[in-house]
């Protein structure tokens, strides 16, 4: 197991900085995810860590030991790609084995290997087979073993799950997690998808424009998001955000936060709008309520209301945020959060 560490890493690409004067600690056996929409800068933080494209300035250290100079075969980290990389032509013992064959591991010891880590990750029937007769989810498996074998410190992922899928991705999840658990080894995973990465991380490190914007674990990040970008990214559907009408300062809500009704209840928001969209998905109702020239996502158990239904909106005190100007959200210990609630009561 290792600990990965940027200290003031900045890289630039044609001498624009994709990412500058980075700081950022990934604790030694922890399952880190890297989201953020594309072009945010985790793949190349990644590829950092692997050594496959090197920081321009900083340092890169794993276990405390600065590897900007050494080669990416001697890192003790292992990377799975988003399309697998397997050699067609080699059958799935030969491709699981490929590392070991070049690093001259004697034969017994690698077919111990191969067979062992197949039998974790599930292949042992498939050793004789092409990796073109496999299914996606299988093929996932092969680039999972090939990595493995290696027995790294650190296994690195680039949204390895984005060409399944969905019904298989959602299995993948559950076997990483295993894997994670009974490996005990330091996984970094690279996704723009945000289920992912409240489903499997210890810790969520939030990047957008080369930034961090925060860092935390699925459910400190869920309740207190340190910005707008990270209340808005994170959640299924994204926080509803409205201007508040004071200051600059805006106001947002989870829309599993809200409660639909005939009639008002008193709790501190409450407005009457009419039901625009529902998307029933089962467990769940999703519904679009607009309001002036506002409209507000609703996530909700029962499926009471219909298209064009006039309904009362409302939300409780601690279930409202509200954020600067800048973006920065603003606590509930900040003396003027409560002048803020009682602005929004006023409307």
């Amino acid at each position: 197991m290792a600990s990965i560490e940027f200290v003031k890493v900045t890289k630039s690409f044609d001498k624009h900085d994709v990412i500058k004067d980075l700081d950022l600690k990934i604790e030694d056996g922890k399952f880190t995810v890297l989201v953020g929409p594309s072009g945010c800068g985790k793949t190349t933080l990644l590829r950092m860590i692997a050594g496959i494209d090197p920081q321009t300035s900083g340092k890169v250290l794993i276990n405390g030991k600065d590897v900007t100079k050494i080669p990416p075969g001697q890192r003790g980290v292992a990377m799975v790609f988003q399309n697998y990389a397997i050699y067609p032509t080699m059958s799935v013992r030969e491709n699981i084995e490929f590392g070991l064959k070049n690093n001259k591991v004697p034969k017994e010891e690698r077919t111990r290997l191969v067979e062992s880590i197949s039998a974790t990750v599930g292949l042992s029937e498939y050793l004789d087979r092409k990796p073109s007769t496999l299914s996606g989810g299988q093929r996932q498996r092969v680039a999972l073993a090939r990595a493995m074998v290696k027995q790294p410190s650190v296994f690195l992922m680039d949204e390895p799950l984005s060409n399944l899928d969905a019904k298989l991705r959602v299995q993948m999840r559950i076997e990483l997690i295993e894997l994670h658990k009974k490996l005990g080894t330091t996984f970094v995973y690279v996704t723009h998808d945000q289920v992912e990465a409240m489903s499997m991380a210890d810790t969520i490190v939030l990047m957008n424009k080369g930034l961090i914007q925060q860092e935390a674990p699925p459910d400190v990040m869920y309740r207190k998001p340190n910005n707008m970008f990270a209340a808005e990214f994170i959640g299924v559907p994204p926080m509803n955000m409205d201007d508040l009408g004071v200051e600059g300062i805006k106001f947002g809500f989870r829309p599993e936060s809200a409660v639909l009704s005939k009639e008002p209840s008193g709790k501190h928001f409450s407005i009457r709008g009419v039901i625009a969209t529902r998307e029933m998905l089962g467990s769940e109702t999703v519904y679009q309520v607009k309001y002036n020239n506002s409209s507000y996502m609703i996530k909700c158990i029962e499926d009471h209301f219909t298209v064009d239904e006039d309904v009362c909106l409302e939300v409780a005190a601690n279930k409202i945020f509200f954020f600067e100007e800048d973006g920065n959200r603003i606590g509930e210990e900040d003396g003027r959060f409560n002048n803020y609630l009682e602005a929004l009561r006023r409307g």
